[in-house]
């Protein structure tokens, strides 16, 4: 099935619970929400989550993309053709039962005719752990995964070493055949090599004419300062192999790992710090950590109540799109086993206060 005709008979859409209408920032809220919820990581052993999930992935692929996702709506508004045969052919007048994505494969450029363009590689997805800081500060790390690359004996061509693939007679090297239709003329992928262009006649013991290998293989990645947790970083021609074509990207999913002491709202860290009671009473000046290991001076007004936030600006995530802050919650501590000099003084300090702050709910 071509690309066009697959997304014409596929609502992405759908797929990722969104209106055709929905930003691209919802798109991946969408996605994010259901790629956390069906990994297979999340779910083993579930075949059914795994086949969504591969479904919500194609999905994302696609929408995520600024430019797929247009060229993905302009096939999908196109609509079946007059006569009912619509993509898939059987309906068009004077069609005589061929595949019309055959036709409109090669008016919307589809990837799978045409030997010299060849066949792209696929898209390839893997998940990489972050600590919270790494994921703050940028990082630059060794990802290890094993997919499809292009053999490592014959270095993708197929043909044993030494030899070489040989021009095909039947196509002239062009990978297709021009046939004509009644008032159409097409191209439909050559028989005798298979759309490649190219005949191997003694192929590669190691991969049997393919070309392609499974093995072990590293990749380098740089990962940008501010990442967040089930970030979508797409390395372009970094995943599999094409047969032809331009390699498929490689899609790295981040997994940001939980600080013990600092969290996050968007470039903003938080942190709780704990305050006596004297402090929250007659205010104070407080060291409050970072997460450059060392602390700032936070001054505390008289009057704090548990609770309350305060800011220091630009003690926050450091990315591209700007400098956040740092959002410092107090907590005031109560002491729960109070020694007897603590006691003595919180009842003098109750024998003090002037009336009780309950007084104003018989208002």
């Amino acid at each position: 099935m071509t690309a066009q005709r697959e997304w014409f008979e596929k609502d992405y859409y759908a797929t990722l619970g969104v209106q055709k209408e929905a930003s691209a920032k919802d798109v991946t809220k969408a996605y994010r929400k259901l790629a956390r919820k069906l990994h297979p990581d999340a779910n083993p052993g579930d075949d059914t989550a795994e086949s969504r999930f591969k479904e919500v992935s194609a999905a994302y692929d696609v929408l995520g993309d600024e430019d797929r996702r247009a060229e993905y709506d302009q096939v999908r508004t196109r609509g079946p053709m007059p006569g009912g045969g619509g993509f898939g052919g059987g309906g068009f007048p004077g069609a005589g039962g061929f595949d019309m994505g055959d036709l409109f494969g090669g008016m919307f450029g589809s990837r799978g005719h045409g030997g010299q363009q060849g066949r792209r590689g696929d898209d390839l997805e893997t998940r990489l752990t972050l600590s919270f800081v790494e994921a703050v500060n940028g990082v630059t790390t060794t990802i290890h995964l094993v997919s499809d690359a292009a053999c490592s004996t014959c270095s993708g061509s197929g043909a044993r070493p030494g030899t070489r693939p040989t021009t095909c007679e039947g196509c002239g090297g062009r990978g297709v055949r021009a046939e004509d239709q009644g008032p159409f003329s097409f191209s439909r992928p050559c028989d005798s090599c298979g759309g490649r262009g190219r005949r191997i006649e003694d192929p590669c013991a190691n991969c049997r004419g393919s070309g392609i290998e499974r093995r072990p293989r590293e990749v380098r990645v740089r990962i940008p300062a501010g990442v967040e947790d089930e970030q979508r970083i797409r390395l372009k021609g970094r995943g599999g192999p094409g047969r032809g074509g331009p390699d498929g990207d490689l899609f790295v999913v981040v997994a940001v790992e939980p600080h013990r002491r600092f969290g996050r709202r968007g470039l903003n860290l938080t942190v709780v710090v704990p305050i006596s009671f004297p402090e929250a009473v007659m205010g104070a000046e407080i060291p409050v950590p970072t997460l450059e290991d060392d602390s700032v001076t936070l001054k505390v007004p008289a009057g704090t109540r548990s609770g309350q936030t305060f800011r220091v600006r630009k003690r926050g995530v450091q990315a591209g799109r700007g400098t956040g802050d740092l959002l410092v919650t107090v907590e005031v501590h109560v002491p729960t086993d109070p020694t007897s000099a603590e006691r003595e003084a919180i009842e003098a300090l109750g024998e003090a206060s002037s009336g009780s702050p309950r007084d104003r709910l018989a208002d």
